[in-house]
C-alpha cells in the first residue's frame, strides 16, 4: 500500500523535472546549468522516494499474505527472545568466572616440583 502511495509525489516530482529542464533548454547562461542541476535533483528524489517505498514494503511491519495464519518471519523470534530476556532482569551470557583464591582459603597449593632433567 504505501508504494502506490509514493507513486504520487515521485509522479510529480518527475513531471516537474521535464517541466524544468524543458524550461532551461530555452534560457541561456547560468540559468541553464541551475534549470538542468535542479530537473536532475527532481529526477533523483523521485528515484528515492521509490526506493524508500520498496525499502519500506519489505521491512516495516509487513508479515506477508498468511501473517495472519502463522506465516514465518525470520526475525520474529528474535525480537520475542530479547524482550524475554530483559523481562528476566538479567543478561543471558556465560556464568561469570569464580573469584580467585585468597591466602586464608582452605585449600592451599601443594609444594612445587623441581624442573625433570
Amino acid at each position: 500500500m504505501i508504494f502506490l502511495l509514493v507513486l504520487l509525489p515521485a509522479t510529480g516530482l518527475t513531471i516537474a523535472g521535464y517541466f524544468v529542464l524543458y524550461l532551461s533548454s530555452r534560457t541561456e547562461g547560468t540559468l541553464r546549468t541551475f534549470g538542468r542541476y535542479l530537473g536532475f535533483w527532481a529526477f533523483t528524489l523521485a528515484g528515492l522516494l521509490i526506493l524508500a517505498a520498496l525499502f519500506a514494503a519489505a521491512h516495516f511491519g509487513h508479515h506477508g499474505m498468511f501473517a495472519a495464519h502463522g506465516g514465518y518471519c525470520p526475525w520474529h523470534g528474535e525480537r520475542e527472545e530479547a524482550w524475554e530476556g530483559r523481562s528476566q532482569g538479567g543478561p543471558r551470557g556465560p556464568a561469570a568466572p569464580a573469584p580467585p583464591a585468597g591466602p586464608g582459603d582452605a585449600e592451599a597449593p601443594g609444594p612445587a616440583t623441581p624442573p625433570a632433567r
